[in-house]
């Protein structure tokens, strides 16, 4: 066990890793935050903030030493650096559960091998490959970058089958892509399990997910569908992680298919956007789950509170100026989550509310008011 009067180090800064901070703070955790920009959100609130390359192996090594354990807020980290760290301290998740989901063709090969229910896809390697793909796939489907892709980045839908390939293909820029079957589904939902060494497991209450633009938008728990198929998914959800041997959290996406079938669409290491509901309206929030989990601690109950939305503040409403926030916060119910992450851009992800209810339908009629009140006031595009 990792005591809470030990030090922690988080690779990446971003509003994932400040959150996470802000929980272990509770329970007398010290953070390191090791950052290759200066100035970033998780930085604000640690202890230290190392700013360096990831291949930085000097860097890597002096922030290792400053430390007791070891995680991560984000999955695009050379492997060679995890590497490195593992070797002076404990890291969790393992580089190994870090290699396979920080790439769709690992990834999707290892649902695949595995047995989990997954979309159906084609690797592929050329503009020729990728038209045998899409014969065989069928229209439409969607090419998505190997890596480094995320809230819709490196995606491309193709709709027709006389689409030029060749142009296609240079566009893309990669020199490998995973082609997915477009499918047709009831909705979108997650499951965040948590796994500690001693194989201890626990589920997050399934959240009900909205994305606009490839981008989640809101977030509704409970989620409104029948309890047994939410247990289906929670069950699919520790098995990957047990076969994972995960230690820490993985947040597991799902597509409910119109014919009642579930299908993995992707996974993260990590707390995760759908999560955020829980540092509001669970008994432990993901963020503790997390310290619990790679410290070694008993997991704490996820029992929810009240049911709640969640929904995301882009940098689109910055502009021109800051929102008007009392928007927000006039309402007693809500609570604002703002993560100091600097310049706002377009499609950034700056905070975030939730709004609780005893109704979940309520919940949700006033979190889309009050989104469209902000936007209203702001004169933003996002809505």
């Amino acid at each position: 066990m990792i005591s809470p009067d030990s030090t922690i180090g988080i690779l990446g800064g971003g509003q994932l890793g400040r959150m996470t901070v802000l929980a272990g703070r509770r329970m007398g955790y010290r953070f390191n935050i090791f950052e290759p920009n200066e100035g970033c959100s998780a930085g604000m609130v640690a202890d230290l903030e190392v700013n360096a390359p990831y291949s930085d192996l000097t860097s890597l090594r002096y922030f290792s030493s400053q430390v007791d354990v070891v995680t991560l807020e984000f999955e695009n980290i050379p492997v060679s650096a995890v590497e490195a760290i593992a070797e002076q301290v404990p890291l969790y998740p393992s580089g190994q559960v870090l290699y396979i989901c920080q790439h769709r063709q690992r990834e999707k090969d290892f649902l695949a091998h595995s047995g989990f229910p997954c979309v159906p896809f084609k690797v592929v390697k050329s503009p020729q490959e990728l038209a045998a793909a899409v014969i065989q796939l069928g229209l439409p489907c969607i090419l998505k970058t190997a890596s480094f892709g995320y809230d819709g980045k490196g995606q491309r839908k193709i709709d027709f089958i006389d689409e030029d390939f060749e142009v296609i293909w240079q566009e893309f820029n990669s020199d490998v892509g995973v082609v997915e079957k477009w499918i047709s589904f009831h909705g979108e939902y997650s499951v965040i399990c948590a796994m500690n060494e001693k194989g201890e497991e626990s589920t997050f209450p399934m959240a009900e997910n909205i994305h606009r633009n490839h981008i989640l938008h809101s977030s509704i728990v409970p989620a409104r569908i029948d309890l047994d198929k939410q247990r289906e998914a929670e069950d699919i959800a520790i098995q990957i992680a047990k076969k994972l041997d995960l230690v820490g959290l993985l947040a597991v996406e799902f597509f409910l298919t119109q014919n009642n079938e579930w299908l993995v669409n992707e996974l993260a290491p990590r707390p995760h956007n759908s999560g955020h509901y829980s540092f509001d309206a669970c008994l432990t929030n993901q963020f503790e789950q997390h310290v619990r989990a790679v410290c070694g601690l008993p997991l704490g109950a996820t029992t929810l509170l009240s049911p709640i939305v969640m929904i995301n503040l882009l940098g689109d409403l910055w502009d021109p100026d800051n929102p008007e926030w009392d928007i927000v916060l006039s309402d007693p119910t809500v609570k604002l989550h703002l993560y100091d992450k600097g310049t706002p851009r377009l499609g950034r992800k700056m905070g975030h509310f939730c709004v609780v209810d005893e109704s979940i339908n309520t919940a949700l009629r006033k979190a889309e008011g009050i989104f469209k009140a902000l936007c209203g006031a702001s004169n933003s595009n996002s809505c």
